[in-house]
């Protein structure tokens, strides 16, 4: 049940349109730092990361794009690091 209302959430932003999303971003951003105990601050914080992720993800998809137009091969996470190393970022911390 929850995963059927979370990808019902996700259908509907990704209806939404990024240049839209872009200008309410500094509205929300400033939201975000004026910490209330409130509800709307919470809906503020979750709105801002919502449309963050909606600029990464369309800016993910137009890289992928682009690197698929140009013949380059797609390269997970596992097979090719940062700078062209082996592995991942992160790594486990004990």
């Amino acid at each position: 049940m929850l995963e059927k209302a979370l990808d019902k959430i996700a259908e509907q932003i990704i209806a939404l349109d990024e240049a839209s999303l872009t200008q309410l971003r500094k509205l929300y951003l400033d939201r975000f730092f004026r910490f209330e105990p409130t509800k709307e601050w919470e809906k503020a914080v979750i709105i801002y990361f919502i449309i963050n992720g909606v600029i990464a993800k369309n800016n993910l998809f137009n890289h992928h794009i682009a690197a698929g137009q140009q013949g380059e091969t797609k390269k997970g996470p596992e097979e090719e690091g940062p700078k062209g190393k082996k592995g991942g970022r992160l790594k486990v911390v004990k």
